[in-house]
């Protein structure tokens, strides 16, 4: 359950949801409030009181006009059929209705009254202005106004407003949320990644690593949580190493001691055998002595070997100048491998290494030794010193056969080895000695084709020259 997404919901909710429905409250208020003022009763009452107002004008007016003709107040035109078109507009029409009369207003406006009257064969027109008052407009005017009505009673206007704004503020607020709930997938998702992080680290899984493309604070605590892995993995390796190297260290000087013990009488008691044998045997079992001594030379060599790996060197630390170390040592080795092209690339201005001198000449040595046996004759070896983040880093690079897969897998085990040079245990001291130095022996890939080993030491601080 991620629960700090769901907080930050929740807090959208609370911060957004009481604000929308008070909006949504005095909206609707005042929107009810300013379309009462849209009065469609009074428009109503009004057009129909104005309706009656032209109709009693028109009725008082034909009455009016009427009564003049009768009088004989005003004069009437006289039209004959063939002159209905100078008269108005809808006379032809009144002669072919028969009516005796008939009253009508002039075009377009109705501004002026006319009555028209039959008297065979011709039509006498009385007219009278209305004084300003245009019946047709007023006419259109009310239909205008009887429509205008008609749709306010149709349509609920306050209900439609109101649904209208319920609605666009529903979108608005669907839209936000789906931001708010999409904003906090991404923000809660690398938290809940780191959190899941530290526990599998917590539970021993060293290999774990967050990936984060963010440059902001979470982005800063996954690097972290990998740099803190990294190096809880390398400690976690090193000290299981460390452990291996110990329970060996025990099993080794328990072998060297029984075998000390062994061969020192062997050894007397050949001897022994050589001397009191008779001169008819003497050659022969001088040459058996003889295998059985170097046989014992030998293991006892082994013997030594395995004492120094069981032994616990005291550690002095102190400024060690990588650079002059590695050319001093090259120097010493090219007179046993005077066929091998030695290869020095370093950095300018190297800081120097805080470590003990005689560990890291021991590991420089075994590691120059060793690429040079695998780079054979006519061979590159290359030295190079480099310096990155507050370490030194030295490697050796051989231009051999490599190694395979298998030996990569117990390269840093002891082994028990029978070939002329080396006993097997070279590489398992050299890292037990730069673990001890504080820093590590790795192999790496070789940049000439063969293997590649890296050391990595400290480099010098201000503290621990105001130590020294």
């Amino acid at each position: 359950m991620n629960r700090l997404r769901h907080k930050l919901i929740l807090v959208f909710l609370a911060a957004t949801l009481v604000p929308t429905l008070a909006i949504l409250w005095m909206s609707t208020a005042l929107i009810n409030h300013s379309l009462s003022y849209i009065a469609t009763d009074d428009l109503d009452q009004l057009s129909k009181s104005l309706e009656g107002v032209a109709r009693e004008y028109y009725r008082q007016a034909c009455n009016d006009l009427k009564e003049d003709a009768e009088t004989g107040r005003i004069e009437a035109q006289r039209f004959t059929p063939d002159q209905f078109s100078l008269g108005p507009p809808s006379l032809k029409e009144f002669w072919q209705e028969s009516k005796p009369d008939r009253f009508e207003v002039s075009e377009p406006d109705g501004d002026r009254l006319y009555y028209m009257v039959r008297r065979d064969p011709v039509v006498l027109v009385y007219s009278r202005p209305l004084n300003g008052v245009r019946m047709k407009q007023l006419a259109r005017q009310y239909g205008q106004a009887r429509t205008r009505v008609e749709m306010l009673r149709q349509r609920d206007l306050q209900k439609g407003f109101t649904y209208t704004l319920i609605l666009l503020s529903a979108v608005i607020w669907i839209l936000a949320l789906s931001s708010v709930v999409y904003m906090a997938n991404r923000i809660s998702r690398p938290i809940q990644d780191l959190t899941a992080g530290l526990h599998r680290l917590a539970g021993g899984d060293f290999e774990i690593r967050l990936h984060s493309r963010q440059r902001d604070e979470i982005g800063r605590a996954a690097q972290a949580f990998n740099h803190t892995a990294g190096h809880l993995q390398q400690n976690r390796d090193r000290l299981v190493y460390l452990t291996q190297i110990a329970s060996w260290q025990m099993l080794a000087r328990k072998m060297a001691h029984e075998l000390k013990n062994s061969l020192t009488p062997i050894r007397l008691t050949v001897e022994e055998i050589l001397a009191r044998s008779p001169n008819s045997d003497r050659p022969f079992m001088e040459q058996a002595a003889q295998v059985v001594i170097g046989e014992v030379e030998s293991l006892e060599r082994r013997v030594r070997a395995f004492s120094e790996f069981a032994a616990e060197p005291s550690i002095n630390a102190g400024p060690v100048d990588l650079e002059s170390l590695l050319k001093e040592r090259i120097r010493f080795l090219e007179r046993a491998h005077p066929d091998i092209h030695y290869r020095i690339k370093h950095s300018d201005d190297l800081t120097a290494a805080w470590a003990d001198a005689d560990l890291v000449k021991e590991i420089m040595t075994n590691l120059l030794e060793n690429a040079a046996e695998a780079a054979g004759s006519g061979g590159t070896v290359l030295a190079t010193i480099d310096e990155n983040n507050g370490q030194l880093v030295f490697e050796v690079h051989d231009s051999g056969p490599g190694l395979s897969d298998d030996a990569r897998r117990s390269l840093f085990e002891p082994t028990i080895s029978f070939k002329k040079h080396g006993m097997g245990l070279g590489l398992s001291i050299s890292r037990k000695n730069a673990l001890l130095a504080g820093g590590d022996l790795q192999a790496i890939e070789g940049s000439l084709g063969g293997a590649g080993f890296r050391l990595i030491l400290h480099t010098l601080k201000t503290d621990d020259q105001s130590g020294t």
